[in-house]
């Protein structure tokens, strides 16, 4: 298999079955929710040109996600119904149908000459995946579009951090940082009758679903890809100069504010590190964001794909394990329970003004995602409860939680990617962070402040 600039690397074939005649090539949407610059939508383009067809672009809207509410189904359907009308200029049909995603893609993969998927890399998205590989009756192609240098040509095994994953990364940078073109659609509008969800209509979906609907929906962030990308821009224009400096700055505006965006593959990473590089700003501010977008990033990808039990206790190093249990009986002068957590009801004004712009706006600055997550361990009676707690609250509040990115930044917080530290009380020699801290190397005071005028905006606009 090869399509005119996809590379080798991104795709895989799931089975070993032939495609058959059908009446149009099934693109099998799930991680990558855009219309532009996805692989694995373009791979099925080339397959559907190829044999004179159309081609078919299919979405599963499951009431079950795995810890997810109504906050993240009201993001994603808003980019669901954008995707949709861009697919549609383009002469593809795209079709959302309510139920598991592997069964709603085998439905339409009935009459499917064959299936594109895109990849996922959490332990339900490759089991989906492999659910369709082994019952549909043709072929299943899974391409890679949402890592600029694809999981396995980076390395094949787990990282042990950015260290060694960065320069792994940076000798295949350049066959990876490329322009993806978009090829005409040689079939365009075919199975127009092809029933589905009215995306036009995202309340009343929201209104059947059977969903958490304890955590409402945000107007800090919009969702679609015509928003990522203008918010992107400004970031690019405005902000990005200033990224190197100001990144660890939590009372500024300087960083992308994109993880929602990435994580519902509203837009995509190859897209955002191309503009990065081609930007206007000092190289040391590219070279910043670059190590944040791509490096990072990617070795949390490498976490979840290579470690079986990412989201749980057992996936911290041996010696963090052992550091923490050694210190599981240290005296906690503040214990929390998760309630009191979620109400942020805590000593810590600090800690406090983040919960509280998790809860609000659904986002919280990576800075004060470390310490708020540190805070937790802190607080808690044993670092197995700690590490429940904070994923818990993660997942629940963060539009990108349930994430690569947030499962190996819960992790971090817990000694994966990190090195022993000096021996501190309940924390061993997992790294720490006080308070003090903060006060000394940025003006947490001022953050405090902004969380405010957040929140405040963020209840002014729902009440409206």
């Amino acid at each position: 298999m090869a399509y005119p600039g996809i590379q080798d690397a991104r795709i895989r074939q799931l089975n070993a079955r032939e495609a058959v005649q059908g009446r149009y090539v099934l693109y099998w949407m799930q991680q990558s929710q855009r219309a532009q610059m996805n692989h694995a939508l373009e791979a099925a383009v080339h397959e559907a040109n190829a044999r004179e067809i159309g081609v078919v672009a299919a979405f599963g809207l499951t009431d079950g996600y795995p810890e997810a509410n109504l906050r993240h189904y009201a993001f994603m359907l808003a980019g669901l119904k954008e995707t949709a009308q861009t697919l549609e200029r383009r002469g593809i049909r795209m079709v959302v149908r309510r139920g598991s995603p592997p069964e709603v893609a085998l439905e339409l993969g009935r009459e499917a000459a064959l299936i594109v998927c895109d990849r996922g890399y959490l332990r339900h998205q490759r089991a989906w995946r492999e659910q369709v590989a082994r019952r549909a009756a043709c072929r299943v192609i899974q391409v890679e579009s949402d890592a600029v240098v694809p999981v396995e040509a980076a390395t094949l095994k787990a990282e042990i951090g950015a260290r060694t994953l960065r320069p792994r990364i940076h000798r295949r940078l350049a066959d990876y940082l490329k322009e993806l073109q978009e090829a005409p659609v040689r079939v365009r509008n075919a199975n127009r009758r092809l029933p589905g969800l009215d995306l036009n209509d995202p309340d009343g979906i929201l209104a059947n679903l059977k969903i958490d609907r304890s955590v409402g929906a945000v107007r800090r962030f919009a969702g679609g890809s015509a928003e990522a990308q203008r918010r992107f821009a400004g970031f690019l224009n405005q902000r990005l100069e200033r990224y190197a400096h100001n990144h660890n700055q939590p009372q500024t505006d300087d960083t992308s504010e994109m993880s929602p965006y990435l994580h519902f593959g509203q837009i995509s990473p190859l897209f955002m590190a191309l503009a990065a590089a081609k930007a206007a700003a000092p190289q040391a501010a590219k070279d910043a964001f670059l190590e944040e977008m791509i490096v990072r990033r990617e070795l949390a990808c490498n976490f979840t794909h290579f470690t079986a039990d990412y989201d749980a206790y057992g996936c911290l190093p041996g010696w963090a394990q052992q550091s923490l249990s050694e210190h599981r009986r240290d005296r906690r002068p503040h214990l929390y329970t998760p309630r009191q957590l979620e109400n942020a009801a805590t000593h810590d004004p600090y800690w406090n003004a983040a919960m509280r712009e998790m809860v609000c706006t659904g986002f919280m600055h990576t800075y004060m995602r470390m310490y708020w997550g540190k805070k937790i361990l802190e607080w808690s009676r044993t670092p197995e409860e700690g590490f429940a707690a904070t994923l818990a609250l993660n997942n629940k509040y963060f539009l990108d939680g349930r994430d690569p990115n947030s499962y190996a930044g819960v992790a971090w917080i817990y000694g994966v990617h990190d090195r022993a530290w000096p021996s501190r009380a309940v924390f061993g020699k997992v790294r720490t962070m006080v308070a003090s801290g903060l006060e000394r190397k940025c003006d947490i005071r001022a953050y405090v402040e902004k969380v405010g005028r957040v929140c405040r905006k963020e209840m002014n606009l729902k009440s409206a």
